[in-house]
């Protein structure tokens, strides 16, 4: 029997260091990848728990592989526009907090330097990447957003908050329902693309791990806004209306959430981890720092139960595995993904993706706390 007082953060990195030593060698053949960032900044968490070195050794030592001494990443192109390519840039803000080495910060510059010149809708929104021009996808407040803001607290103009608060304010104004109040995955502002609906430019469905993301940008960003500053009782709002209108959705048997999410009754639909465990970081991290009432901590009891039943196996030799991840989900593209809901569930289920096993240790490490 799975109990939610056993330490499953630390067992899920235990479990990551010993099956990927290096997480840039395997399936994603050594990319400057976003998912590394994911569960880096859970090690993080596990680290500053338990304070064993091995874990800020780890961190180090994938970041090491990609970050040369004069500051240059390799496998990272800063012309690619790519809003997923600034997520790792918050491990390197630890990094350079924590030893003052330069390269981190020059590292942490470039990237600074990217969302300087990074392409933005007419309204001042980011795009998602250059080959995705005009678009908001929900995913990229994640990317973006915290790294923007803890760089312009370390180091910025405290102006340049109004732009981070910015990018949340577009992104709700072009995806939200009125109807249900959840997100829809993307937003086209010239109503061009396939998979926008010609009149609103948001794409067709309610994806779970999109609205995940969100949701973490919103609880990773808030801490780093000043106190006084208008967005942060703003963006507190929307988590809290958010956070409410997935309860609508979540599947009352199990407590987690569907890969599309309004959508449970529908033929092929499953429970998917990474949305899941997305969710309850940010309600386990929104009541922690008291931008949620309490009651949502029984919410987040039940969330956490919900997920180690119906995701957590652990294997004969002790490693934790994480189930039912959707391995990627998109729009456009080469592949012409069309957005539709065949498409969401058409797409690979796997174990332990990162993207999932990061958000599950920021999850269990939150609850933990």
């Amino acid at each position: 029997m799975k109990t939610i007082t056993e330490n499953w953060a630390q067992r899920m990195v235990d479990s990551v260091i010993a099956r990927r030593p290096l997480l840039s060698k395997g399936i994603y053949q050594d990319k400057w990848s976003y998912d590394y960032g994911v569960v880096l900044k859970g090690t993080e968490l596990v680290w500053r728990k338990t304070g064993d070195a091995k874990y800020f050794d780890y961190i180090k030592k994938n970041m090491d592989a990609f970050v040369s001494e004069d500051g240059n990443i390799r496998e990272y192109d800063i012309e690619a526009f790519n809003i997923d390519h600034i997520n790792n840039g918050k491990v390197l803000l630890t990094l350079y907090k924590e030893t003052g080495e330069q390269k981190y910060k020059k590292a942490i510059d470039l990237l600074r330097t990217q969302l300087q010149y990074h392409p933005r809708t007419a309204e001042g929104a980011f795009w998602h990447k250059k080959v995705y021009p005009y678009q908001i996808w929900l995913d990229g407040l994640y990317m973006g957003a915290p790294f923007y803001a803890e760089y312009v607290k370390e180091f910025g103009d405290e102006d340049e908050f109004d732009d981070i608060v910015k990018q949340f304010i577009l992104c709700v104004k072009n995806t939200k329902d009125e109807e249900t109040g959840l997100l829809y995955h993307a937003f086209d502002e010239k109503r061009v693309q396939p998979w926008c609906h010609p009149e609103t430019g948001h794409s067709e469905n309610f994806w779970g791990r999109s609205m995940g993301w969100f949701a973490m940008a919103l609880v990773d960003t808030i801490p780093l806004l000043p106190d006084g500053h208008q967005g942060k009782q703003l963006l507190q709002g929307y988590l809290n209306d958010i956070l409410k209108a997935l309860m609508d959705v979540q599947d009352k048997d199990t407590g987690v959430w569907y890969q599309v999410l309004n959508k449970g009754d529908r033929k092929g639909n499953y429970l998917e981890a990474s949305a899941s465990c997305m969710i309850l970081y940010a309600i386990a991290k929104g009541v922690r720092l008291g931008y949620l009432a309490r009651e949502w901590q029984d919410v987040a009891k039940t969330v956490y139960r919900g997920i180690l039943t119906e995701f957590i196996t652990v294997t004969k030799d002790g490693y934790v595995n994480l189930n039912q991840v959707c391995q990627v989900a998109g729009l456009g593209g080469p592949d012409n993904r069309d957005g539709t809901f065949e498409y969401y569930i058409s797409e690979p289920i796997i174990t332990n993706d990162l993207k999932g096993v990061g958000a599950f240790i920021l999850a269990a490490a939150e609850i933990e706390n």
